[in-house]
């Protein structure tokens, strides 16, 4: 692909998906804009990335992963929220609105919560980066992840987090010595297909 032609058709590239700009950034505006106004005119002033999520779900399609996490009451913890389209129109959000904040130390109260309680925890970690990061560290709480399953395009030679194998986090606690654990080195629009397929397999 050329990235010269996308950026003149008005094309964000994502790896191998393909983003019209009026899919991204201004509708994003649009819609957050919108939402966070009637939230705080419904007097919530303070919210946590979870809050969001549901916020931005109930008000969302069908076709949506956080239409359906909101309907089931699946809380969503976005540790890098601020990074990106919708942290931006968070932020612009409290230019006008000085009473409102994002409290991310809500998410952490979550987090715990679940954590303390579980009697067997387990990730499916796609990609890696602070996602994949929040989910190992908190789960070191605990003792460690019991399943794991971690899908990368990274390499571990850099030392990166991303490129890190899941068997690394055994040696911080961060995943028990007994888990069930792999990494998949696989392009995850490739690969999530024939886990989704073989999911629904065995729920037949």
């Amino acid at each position: 692909l050329d990235d010269n032609e996308l950026a003149d058709q008005h094309i964000h590239r994502l790896g191998n998906v393909l983003v019209p700009m009026e899919s991204y950034g201004p509708l994003i505006e649009d819609k957050m804009q919108g939402f966070l106004e009637k939230t705080y005119k419904d007097g919530k002033k303070e919210m946590s990335t979870a809050d969001i999520t549901r916020m931005i779900g109930e008000n969302l399609g069908v076709g949506s992963f956080l239409y359906w996490a909101y309907k089931n009451n699946i809380p969503v913890v976005v540790p890098g929220m601020m990074d990106g389209a919708v942290g931006s129109q968070i932020w612009l959000f409290t230019q006008k609105h000085h009473d409102f904040k994002l409290n991310v130390s809500t998410d952490g109260d979550l987090l715990s919560g679940l954590i303390f309680k579980a009697k067997k925890s387990g990730a499916l970690m796609i990609g890696g980066g602070i996602s994949k990061h929040h989910t190992l560290w908190w789960n070191q709480y605990r003792n460690g992840l019991d399943y794991a399953v971690y899908i990368t395009t990274a390499q571990e030679f850099d030392g990166s987090l991303s490129g890190a194998l899941i068997r690394e986090a055994i040696s911080w606690g961060k995943v028990t010595q007994k888990a069930k654990q792999t990494t998949i080195h696989a392009e995850a629009t490739t690969i999530l297909p024939f886990l989704y397929s073989a999911l629904l397999s065995k729920l037949k």
